[in-house]
């Protein structure tokens, strides 16, 4: 875990100095959650897109998975990197490249097309969790919201109705088709219909990776075993980085 790697925390703060306020400001997410909560909008999430920068340039990672909404982040850590790169005159980090793939780049909420599926949402309906079992997956797509209207057959058409094309991003990423070819399959159906074959869908993809989760929550030992493993090699990379970093700052360590 990153709580382990004391790395994370101290190449933040380093990089936090070539960070200006700005570049921080217009960090959507952040104005997003401050809008909501501007008691909790503290420190730590105006200046997490750093952190979450020196998370990926402590292992001088190249290129670097993400979803569409992430992508203005991995662009700050970017110009972090290059800000660092010319201030000493090196070319110590590399700028790192987004990888943003597949048709579900960004999952919606099931109570709401128009945000993002996620955890942290009040309502529990609103997101497929990965520890649900077959009966609540189907449940759960039962009550997501769509409109009255069938499927469409274009893909034009499905982009105005922000329920509907959620459903079939999420069909269409689980089969690795496109949604070109997802509307070939289901266009004309009434929802009820489309449910059905999306629970089956989503039920046989994730039913593997509930089991494999079942079976390490009842190994905690396991669990722990693994990730003393995993922080003992990111260590060590983080801290090949960290000293060379301290080399070229001039940081005593």
């Amino acid at each position: 875990p990153q709580s382990a790697v004391s790395g994370h925390a101290e190449l933040g703060w380093v990089l936090s100095c070539f960070t200006p306020l700005g570049w921080l400001e217009r960090m959507t997410q952040f104005k997003d959650k401050a809008k909501s909560g501007r008691e909790a909008a503290g420190l730590g999430l105006y200046s997490y897109p750093v952190l979450m920068s020196a998370d990926i340039l402590l292992y001088r990672a190249t290129h670097v998975p993400v979803g569409e909404d992430q992508k203005q982040h991995l662009e700050l850590a970017r110009d972090v990197a290059g800000a660092f790169n010319r201030h000493y005159g090196v070319d110590f980090f590399p700028l790192p490249e987004p990888q943003i793939l597949g048709e579900a780049t960004r999952v919606m909420s099931l109570r709401d097309g128009t945000k993002k599926m996620s955890k942290s949402d009040e309502s529990d309906y609103s997101r497929i969790n990965l520890t649900d079992d077959a009966e609540t997956i189907a449940l759960k797509i039962r009550k997501a919201k769509t409109d009255a209207a069938p499927l469409p057959d274009s893909v034009a058409e499905l982009g105005t109705r922000p329920e509907a094309d959620n459903l079939v991003t999420i069909y269409a990423a689980l089969l690795d088709i496109s949604k070109e070819q997802a509307l070939r399959d289901v266009a004309g159906q009434n929802f009820s219909t489309f449910k059905q074959r999306l629970t089956e869908v989503v039920v046989e993809k994730i039913a593997p990776m509930t089991a494999r989760m079942r079976h390490y929550l009842a190994d905690v030992a396991e669990i722990d075993r693994q990730l003393n493993e995993g922080a003992a090699r990111a260590r060590a990379m983080a801290e090949a980085t960290m000293k060379e970093a301290a080399a070229i700052t001039g940081l005593w360590r």
